[in-house]
Formats: structure tokens, C-alpha cells, sequence
């Protein structure tokens, strides 16, 4: 598996946090670059300053030569005005990168969400997918942005010890040696504050993934009087990240008093060096200011390299989290050679359960436990891997889209997104108002339609927390009938809702389905009496078949199992 699509030169393929961030920076090299080149002009021009500086001052005011003043006055403005063009066009593509490398990885998560499908719930948790998208993608960006300035700095650095060391050799030797002393200095906070920080985000993970569980099952949770259990738990475990926090913080505080206290210390020292070569007539009264102009200069690009390790500490660890998500690979992937299906409906059997479902007819399946009926949905539908087979063909020969196509599950996991009720009933855009309206009626939902203040046309919000449990599971029936699969699998598709909308749906589903082959897993009265035909299963196996009425009058354990479905 490759962070894009097969054939798409550069893609790091070991995919190493460290190569991740080098393949994101290769993204847009003409734009790096630019960014870069910028960013060497802006701190080069800044570089150069003290020295102008310091000739004007011995030039034009030491010799009062007013040519010679005028002179390097106007270049001193020249290369203000190349620094103020220059750090615009810096942040303009350092921003562009920011955005580049951020969103790229958005899409490249997306990307393996939908690969993984209904398999990722079961692989990674919802908060690591939330954090990623919430707090690595802007360390990922930041990493990438830092570069222009961390490579001018870089430069300015080297430009300025250059220029010290031509002037006075102690002096240039002071900043020589003393700028990689005070970064190895600030290395020793690197590391740990490293740690500290990969802790933090697997904690903040962790947390965020307890509370999208909380949200989700709020409406249970307050059902059985687990929400203060829960509430402890989440206060707990966000203490516990608020501790991470603050180790990451106590750190980070160090770091950035370093970023302070070393560079001033060192402008410090290099002007009491500089006064003294001055009165000792080593220096000119030109070179100490320029010396003071270059320690004064030397703070900015010093504390952009701490800063440029940081971010890129940062982004590190935020790759190494979006590398996690992206080593995720399917457990189910096409076959190398998928086979094909002839057209129209065909017997779709589990053989594992011994379940057959004939072609076009209305099927009810009940089972005694509910995750039998729901393991057996998923065989069918290839959501986890089994020996289901459509027309003779196991589905595991098949490509996955062609069983997707052919076969719909739908279930009570599935979600309502927030958009126009329409479009979330006909997501594809293929189907007319009265296919859409017979739908509804069918699933019992018109009521909840016209209660809406613009219809079809009234907005969705997330997850539809706006309807009720039932009002959400006839509306998801609505969109599993608009789609008009060839096969479709339902799973307790009334278990939400009231006696009397459970006989309206009951009584219409069949009729919406005539011609379609169709399974219900559910141990309902109302519509299993309506099922063509019933399937009894037990401890995951088929052990009856016939009508409702014949079951219950011959099998004990079905009527067991449906007469629990009423109380």
C-alpha cells in the first residue's frame, strides 16, 4: 500500500515519518524552493545591516564624509526594502506550503478512511482519526512553513561569522563557537520534550476518543444511569491528560527561556569583547557597532532555528500518527482476477449458517441471539470475510464494488450526514420525488417529512441529532429503499419504533420490495407474519424454515424467541 495512487513517482515507500515530511516538502519543490530563496534573502539582507551600518559610521561620520553617509544611507534602504519584498513573498509561499502539506494529509487520511470503509471503527479508534485532522495536520504545516525561515536563518548565521571573522578573528570565533553551543544546549530540551510530547497525544487521542463514545451513546447511557460513571471516567482520564499537559508545558517553558536567556547572554559577551577591542584601538568604532548590530541580529535567527527544531520535533510525531493510520491496510482487498456475475437477482447463500436466500422474494431471518443475525448480515454483505457465495460465486471472488453494488446491508450503524434531507435520502441523485415519497411512505417516515419546515429540502444536522432514535432509523429504511439494490439486507429495521408504525412498515415492505430480493434480520411478530418466508437460526446455524404460523406451531425455540420479541 503506497501513500497514492500506483504509479505516482516520489512516494516514500518504507513510509518512515522522517521520509513522510521529505516526500510532503517534494510536493511543491518549485514553491519551496521560491520559498526558501526568499527566506535567505530576507535574513541575508538583515545580515548585512550592522556592516553598512558600521561603514557609514566610520566612513561618513568618524571622516564627516557626506558622499561616503549618503552612499551607505542609501544602501542601508536598499536593502531594507529588499528585506520588507522579500519576508512578504517568504510568508506568502511559506503559507502555500503550510496549507499544502496540511491538506495534503487530509486527503490522504481521507483517503484510507475510505479504503479501510466499515472496517475502520474496528482498526482505529474515532479519536485518532478526529486529532489527526485536528492537531497534526497543523504541525505537519508548521514543519513545513518553519523551512524558509529556518534556511534563511541558517544562512544569515553563517554570513554574519563569515564577516566576524574577516574583521577580528577572536570575535568571529566567539559567535563561530558560541551559536553551535547554544543550539547543542538547546538539543539536551529537545529530546525529552519530544517524549513528553508523544505522550500527550496519545493521551489526547485516547480522550477524544472517550468522548465521541460518550456523545454517541449519551441517549443510552442516561437510559441506564451509566452517565455519572462515565462522566468520572472522562474527568479522570482528562486530568490525567491536563498532568501530560503540563510536563509537555514545563518543558516547553525551559525551551523557551532558552531561546531567550542564551542569545542575550551571548549579545552580552560579544559587546563587552567588542568595547574592549575598541579601547585597545583592535576595532574601529564602525566595526563595535556593526559587532553590536550583529548580536543584536543574531537573536532573531538563533530562536528561528530552536523554533525550527521544535516544529519540526512536532511534525515528526505528528507524522509518525498519520504513517499509523496510513499502514492500516484493508483485510479485505479485490481479488487479482475478479470474477463477474451474470445479470439479475440470484441465490445468495451463507454457507457458513447454511442460510439460502432466494432470488426476488421477501425473506425474514430471526435469530435467538441478535449478533448471530448480525454476523450472518455481514457475511452477506463481505464486510468480514466468510463463504458466502451470489449466483454460485463466492463473494470473495468478486471485486468488492461489484458486491457493493449488487448487495446492501443496511443497519442501525449507519449514520444520517448533515446536508438537505433530500440528498441524504438520494445521495447518488438518480432518483425522482416519487420514488423518494413512495419510499418514505413505505418506511413510514412521510410524517416526519411534513413536519419539517422546508420538506425535503430542510437541512440535516450532524448525525441528525434532531430526530429521534426512530424517526432516524425509518429515515435510514427511506434511504435503503430509494437505493433499490438489487439485494437488500436489513437489520432490525424496526426495533425503534412503535407498534403501530412497525405494522405500517411491515405491511409496505414487502410490496416496495416485490421483484427484489430482500433478507430482514428480526425477531418481530409484525413482520415476520408478513415474510414470505422465515429462516429460524441457532447458535448461528439454520435450523427451521417455513411461514411464521407454521414455525410457531412447530418450533418451540422460535416461539420462544419471537414471544421474547414482544414482551
Amino acid at each position: 500500500m503506497r501513500f497514492e495512487p500506483a504509479g505516482e513517482p516520489g512516494v516514500p515507500d518504507d513510509r518512515s515519518p522522517a521520509r513522510y515530511m521529505v516526500w510532503l516538502a517534494g510536493r511543491h519543490p518549485v514553491l519551496l524552493g521560491t520559498a526558501i530563496t526568499f527566506g535567505v534573502l530576507w535574513m541575508g539582507a538583515q545580515a548585512l545591516m550592522p556592516a553598512v551600518v558600521g561603514r557609514a559610521v566610520d566612513a561618513g561620520l568618524t571622516h564627516r564624509d557626506q558622499g561616503a553617509l549618503l552612499t551607505w544611507g542609501l544602501t542601508l534602504l536598499g536593502l531594507g526594502l529588499l528585506q520588507a519584498v522579500a519576508a512578504i513573498l517568504r510568508h506568502r509561499f511559506a503559507v502555500h506550503n503550510w496549507l499544502a502539506a496540511a491538506y495534503r494529509t487530509v486527503q490522504l487520511t481521507v483517503g484510507a478512511a475510505n479504503r479501510l470503509g466499515s472496517e475502520l471503527p474496528r482498526r482505529v479508534a474515532a479519536g485518532e482519526v478526529v486529532s489527526i485532522g485536528t492537531s497534526d495536520i497543523s504541525h505537519l504545516g508548521h514543519a513545513m512553513n518553519i523551512l524558509a525561515r529556518g534556511t534563511g536563518s541558517l544562512v544569515g548565521i553563517v554570513a554574519v561569522a563569515v564577516i566576524l571573522l574577516s574583521t577580528s578573528v577572536p570575535l568571529g570565533l566567539v559567535v563561530v563557537l558560541g551559536v553551535p553551543l547554544q543550539m547543542a544546549l538547546v538539543a539536551l530540551l529537545i529530546r525529552p520534550l519530544h517524549h513528553r510530547q508523544q505522550a500527550y497525544r496519545d493521551s489526547e487521542g485516547a480522550l477524544t476518543t472517550r468522548a465521541v463514545d460518550i456523545v454517541s451513546g449519551l441517549r443510552v447511557l442516561r437510559g441506564i444511569g451509566g452517565e455519572p460513571v462515565l462522566s468520572a471516567r472522562y474527568r479522570a482520564q482528562s486530568q490525567a491528560l491536563r498532568a501530560d499537559g503540563l510536563r509537555v508545558a514545563r518543558v516547553d517553558s525551559l525551551l523557551e527561556a532558552a531561546q531567550v536567556l542564551l542569545p542575550g547572554a551571548f549579545l552580552v559577551l560579544v559587546v563587552w569583547l567588542g568595547a574592549r577591542f575598541a579601547l585597545r584601538g583592535d576595532i574601529s568604532a564602525g566595526q563595535l557597532v556593526a559587532f553590536y548590530g550583529y548580536t543584536a541580529f543574531l537573536v532573531s535567527p538563533l530562536r528561528n532555528l530552536t523554533e525550527a527544531v521544535d516544529s519540526l520535533t512536532l511534525g515528526h510525531v505528528a507524522a509518525r500518527r498519520v504513517i499509523g493510520l496510513l499502514r492500516t491496510t484493508p483485510e479485505l482487498v479485490d481479488p487479482a482476477r475478479p470474477a463477474t456475475l451474470p445479470e439479475g437477482p440470484g441465490e445468495l447463500v451463507d454457507v457458513e449458517s447454511g442460510l439460502v436466500v432466494p432470488p426476488g422474494r421477501f425473506t425474514a431471518l430471526a435469530a435467538t441471539a441478535p449478533e448471530d443475525a448480525a454476523a450472518i448480515a455481514d457475511r452477506l454483505g463481505r464486510y468480514v470475510d466468510g463463504d458466502a457465495t451470489l449466483h454460485g460465486v463466492p463473494l470473495r471472488d468478486l471485486a468488492l464494488a461489484t458486491v457493493r453494488e449488487r448487495i446492501l446491508v443496511a443497519d442501525n450503524d449507519a449514520h444520517l450526514f448533515t446536508g438537505p434531507l433530500r440528498a441524504e435520502l438520494d445521495p447518488h441523485d438518480t432518483a425522482d420525488a416519487a420514488t423518494i415519497l413512495a419510499a418514505l411512505d413505505a418506511a413510514g417516515a412521510t410524517d416526519i417529512v411534513d413536519a419539517l419546515p422546508d420538506g425535503l429540502d430542510s437541512a440535516v444536522a450532524e448525525r441528525g441529532r434532531e430526530f429521534s432514535g426512530g424517526q432516524r432509523q425509518r429515515l435510514r429504511l427511506a434511504r435503503a429503499l430509494v437505493a433499490d439494490p438489487e439485494t437488500l439486507v436489513l437489520v432490525e429495521p424496526t426495533s425503534a419504533v412503535d407498534a403501530h408504525t412497525e405494522a405500517w412498515i411491515a405491511g409496505r415492505l414487502g410490496p416496495a420490495r416485490r421483484g427484489r430480493t430482500t433478507l430482514v434480520c428480526t425477531t418481530s411478530p409484525l413482520v415476520l407474519g408478513r415474510a414470505e418466508r422465515v429462516v429460524f437460526v441457532e447458535d448461528g446455524k439454520v435450523v427451521a424454515e417455513g411461514t411464521h404460523e407454521e414455525l410457531l406451531a412447530a418450533e418451540p425455540r422460535y416461539a420462544a424467541a419471537v414471544r421474547r420479541g414482544e414482551d
